[in-house]
């Protein structure tokens, strides 16, 4: 003899199952997940994951910089530019974020502006031959 089947709950909507994800989901966790999918070299992935963390806390500039990062390796170099600048704008003495800066600026033709951002990296750590080279390649 068999019980009878209870009536199935109503199945959420899928707006409903997304809000319910996203309330569960933590700006750090995001960021791991970011960081792992840019080891994974899945740039554009982690640019849109890496982003959702910046609406969760937008002043954090251990998620701005892989943010960044993301987005110039995926070839989104406006947005790149821009988020190295929001870096700055929290730690002026960050000198990765002038280099990238620097680099966004020059693949978007704005070389002036991108010596400015490369000269300062290289002031900030005379020693890195990364930053020395990306200077001297813009000549």
């Amino acid at each position: 003899m068999s019980v009878p089947d209870e009536e199935p709950a109503p199945a959420p909507s899928d707006e409903a199952l997304l809000a319910e994800l996203a309330e569960r989901e933590t700006a750090y966790g995001l960021l791991q997940r970011g960081l792992l999918l840019l080891k994974r070299r899945h740039h554009a992935q982690a640019a849109v994951i890496l982003e959702r963390a910046r609406r969760l806390e937008p002043g954090k500039g251990s998620i701005l910089e892989p943010l960044a990062r993301a987005y110039y390796n995926s070839g989104q170099i406006e947005a790149a530019a821009e988020a190295f600048g929001h870096l700055l704008d929290l730690d002026p003495s960050a000198a990765y974020g002038h280099f990238g800066r620097g680099q966004a600026l020059k693949r978007l033709g704005r070389r002036d502006e991108a010596r400015m951002h490369l000269r300062l990296a290289v002031a900030l750590v005379p020693g890195s031959r990364l930053y020395r080279n990306a200077l001297d390649r813009l000549g």
